[in-house]
């Protein structure tokens, strides 16, 4: 499912909307992209956003970050460069667990 982001800059500021973790989550990338996550589960929950493109190297390196039980992390950016799907644009995202976990993107 997408998410959509929500704006972080403007006078009136915003107030998030987090949505239970989906299998097959994906986000429109861009340099100000950043997916908060919180995992209210008893245990740790991996979020990894899918690198789509190789580093200077030839290698892709997926975004890999661990949520520990009853907390949040912000993971980003999700750059277009790296973790755009060539054909659809989005970036997906998967996660070890999806029970008791919430998740939204904010774009700057």
């Amino acid at each position: 499912m997408a998410l959509i982001p929500e704006a972080i800059v403007g006078p009136a500021g915003a107030t998030p909307a987090p949505r239970a973790a989906a299998a097959g989550d994906t986000v429109t990338p861009s340099d100000g992209e950043y997916l908060h996550v919180d995992n209210a589960s008893a245990s740790a929950v991996t979020v990894t956003v899918v690198a789509k493109r190789p580093c200077n190297q030839g290698s892709l390196h997926d975004l890999n970050v661990s949520v520990p039980a009853g907390s949040r992390r912000i993971i980003g950016p999700i750059t277009a460069y790296n973790y755009a799907d060539p054909v659809t644009g989005l970036a997906s995202i998967n996660y070890s667990a999806t029970a008791s976990v919430t998740v939204y993107s904010v774009r700057d």
